[in-house]
């Protein structure tokens, strides 16, 4: 028995999938761009500095910096009302800005509260400013994603 998948609901299923496909992809880029910047902020290597170093202040930084990427990417997308093009953009647009945000906060931090992530990811043991920089992170995330919702 074949069951084929014609019409309005193939059309809608593809469109779905395409959809999926095209939010995913643009996610990642933008997780994978999170990640380059919080690199650029720390000395050394960010990947080595939480696989090799196991540095749990630059894993808690990092991991922080990406689920508010997170949060503001499932806004743009759940803000978008179902129009492809116009919800990429938005995504795109919306998580530069939430990168750029955090990225400065990071700064605002370092100048005003005289927390350094440059510092912190250099000691070995978890550090209140992480835990600090890190709910930063996911507040500005939090706030980025709230305000790009209808």
């Amino acid at each position: 028995m074949t069951i084929a998948l014609a019409g309005p609901l193939g059309e809608a299923l593809g469109r779905g999938a395409l959809a999926i496909l095209a939010y995913a992809v643009l996610g990642v880029l933008l997780l994978v761009a999170g990640f380059y910047v919080i690199d650029m902020a720390t000395p050394g290597r960010l990947g080595k500095l939480i696989q090799t170093d196991r540095n749990p202040n630059a894993t808690l930084l990092t991991a922080s910096g990406l689920a508010a990427v997170g949060l503001i990417v499932a806004a743009s997308i759940w803000s978008s009302g179902g129009v492809l093009q116009e919800g990429l953009l938005a995504t795109l647009v919306f998580g530069v800005v939430g990168i750029a945000v955090q990225t400065l906060g990071m700064l605002l931090f370092d100048r005003v509260a005289g927390i350094s992530v440059r510092r912190l990811v250099g000691e070995p043991t978890l550090q209140p400013g992480a835990v600090l920089l890190a709910v930063t992170h996911l507040a500005i995330g939090l706030i980025t994603a709230v305000a790009v919702m209808p």
